[in-house]
């Protein structure tokens, strides 16, 4: 028994030195609660940004109810003002990182499938996404603001925190308020 609980303890030890060189990607460090790389973080949350200015930027197109639209127009406004916030940071010098230009496949195959919805199922893939996200980059922004390397950056995740709780807070809300009102387009 002493053996089986010695090899569980050296691979815990072993998987969480390990997770710190595999990034964000695998979701390993979300588990295992460690911080993320700056670049990791930079990237994760640029990518996010892009995601929820977009799918924001649909959703005010696509769906006729209102909370939808009060959300989506809200995700815009912060995430903009985040992502300028995170463009800043890295122009001045103050982070080295490099900015990503573009979504990758992951972030990109989730903005692709709100865009083919129509209708109800519009909203509850819209709510669903934000949802899924809003946990992502709350973990994300906890983890970074615990434990990053850079302080710059560790005070801009700390003060964006707040937002991204209470964006996943209206995103919870969304459930069963718009099930009841109706969602996407009628």
């Amino acid at each position: 028994m002493h053996r089986y609980a010695l090899v569980c303890i050296c691979l815990l030890f072993a998987a969480s030195a390990q997770a710190q060189g595999l990034g964000e990607k695998s979701g390993i460090n979300s588990v295992l609660g460690v911080s993320p790389s700056t670049q990791d973080f930079v990237t994760e949350a640029a990518m996010g940004d892009m995601l929820e200015i977009e799918s924001g930027k649909l959703a005010q197109q696509q769906s006729s109810d209102p909370m939808i639209k009060q959300f989506a127009n809200q995700l815009v406004t912060d995430h903009q003002k985040t992502t300028d916030e995170l463009k800043t940071l890295v122009e001045s010098g103050k982070v080295k990182a490099k900015l990503p230009t573009a979504m990758d496949s992951s972030h990109q195959g989730k903005l692709d499938k709100l865009k083919a919805a129509k209708g109800a199922d519009f909203g509850k893939m819209f709510e669903d996404t934000q949802r899924s996200v809003h946990k992502d980059a709350t973990s994300l922004f906890e983890r970074y603001a615990k434990g990053g390397e850079n302080a710059d950056l560790k005070a801009f995740a700390s003060k964006n925190l707040p937002t991204l709780q209470h964006h996943l807070q209206m995103a919870e809300d969304l459930q069963g308020k718009t099930s009841t009102q109706g969602r996407g387009n009628r």
